[in-house]
């Protein structure tokens, strides 16, 4: 019996397995930026637009397959998301589902437009947009409400996938973005545009501090177990998408506002993403150390790996976007290599998930050690 399969077959057994976790449709967000990704490269050849398409092609299947296969999961086993939502390490990872969503729309503006025709990718988009964005807002509530008021944590509990729900609201100021040339003129784009902006700032000061709760981690408690490491370049997520994000709105913003205000925003877009760049290229330095430190420990495979991907794709966006905005060539490059890296990191972590999924031993895997425990 296949791994698949196994999915709908097999019962829970203990309370203590679960079959499909949010965690997976952090698959579908490294894919979906890899295709998106490739398509915002400043050199663009005709391969990586084919490339592209076939990429995202696989992104939206692979959405449609695990969000069939998490409902019927939900089903016939809805004690199991009772479990993940109680859960101090899984709880966090419901910030994926929708940032696989939001991924998949941007991909439907970026790739899907002048592959599939614009009505059909435009339609995709903007319902993957709305949904997601109304997920995403949720559960980048709700995840640390339940953090806060019922969920018991360790003080060294801290770690990357802390920033995993209240990333999406950068994700859909960045895909709302690209929807602003396909909005009507008026107060529809208006409000999309302002909202963008407004979910730009409440994902990037929430982001901020919950990476100082991390480093206070590190500092004080270390990397804890090489399985978590991973999630350490979670928090290149947060700031490539930021960068990525406020430059498409600055891109976009001589379609709304004023040519003056435009032209400002358009500043905006270097004056932030600069210093932020800045840091990327500092975490990136520690992450690569404490990875190959986990690396000689041992650290063995797991969905965790594929924060190798959708954090490094949005560092690819964004230094794409720095390019575009300052014109440097040295940007150019850089964004070319990053993304070298990015499809090397996908091609290993992808066949490593397939292998693992039909083998049926990542669908079957155990919720992380750290026991569930409620807040008087």
């Amino acid at each position: 019996m296949s791994g698949l399969q196994r999915v709908f077959a097999s019962p829970i057994r203990g309370g203590d397995t679960v079959t499909i976790g949010p965690n997976w449709f952090g698959s579908v967000m490294g894919t979906g930026i890899l295709a998106n990704a490739a398509v915002t490269l400043p050199w663009v050849p005709q391969v990586s637009v084919i490339f592209a398409r076939v990429v995202w092609t696989l992104s939206v299947a692979a959405l449609a397959v695990l969000l069939v296969a998490y409902i019927v999961q939900l089903k016939r086993h809805g004690g199991v998301v009772r479990e993940q939502l109680n859960h101090p390490v899984m709880s966090q990872f419901f910030g994926a589902p929708p940032m696989a969503m939001l991924t998949v729309s941007a991909g439907a503006v970026l790739v899907g437009i002048d592959f599939i025709g614009a009505t059909a990718a435009l339609w995709i988009a903007w319902v993957l947009f709305f949904v997601g964005t109304v997920l995403g807002f949720a559960v980048a509530v709700l995840v640390p409400f339940r953090l806060f008021t019922r969920i018991k944590v360790a003080q060294d509990a801290a770690f990357g996938g802390w920033l995993m729900p209240i990333v999406p609201p950068m994700l859909s100021a960045a895909s709302g973005a690209l929807l602003i040339p396909h909005t009507p003129a008026g107060e529809l784009r208006l409000l999309l545009y302002y909202v963008g902006y407004s979910m730009f700032g409440f994902s990037l000061i929430a982001s901020f501090i919950i990476i100082t709760l991390i480093w206070h981690r590190l500092a004080h408690f270390g990397t804890i177990d090489t399985v978590r490491v991973p999630s350490l370049w979670i928090v290149l997520g947060p700031l490539g998408q930021s960068i990525t994000a406020i430059g498409i709105l600055g891109t976009s913003a001589v379609l709304v506002v004023s040519p003056a205000a435009a032209a400002w925003l358009n500043e905006l877009v270097v004056a932030y993403g600069l210093p932020v760049f800045g840091f990327i290229v500092f975490w990136s330095a520690l992450a690569i150390l404490m990875t190959l430190r986990a690396r000689r420990r041992g650290m063995p495979f797991a969905l965790t790996w594929w924060s190798f991907t959708f954090p490094v794709g949005t560092c690819v966006t964004a230094t794409s976007q720095l390019a575009l905005h300052t014109g440097l060539v040295t940007l150019q490059i850089t964004a070319v290599a990053a993304f070298i890296g990015l499809l090397i990191a996908w091609v290993f972590v992808a066949f490593q998930t397939t292998r693992g999924a039909y083998a049926g031993d990542l669908l079957r895997a155990r919720l992380p050690d750290t026991p569930p425990a409620t807040k008087e």
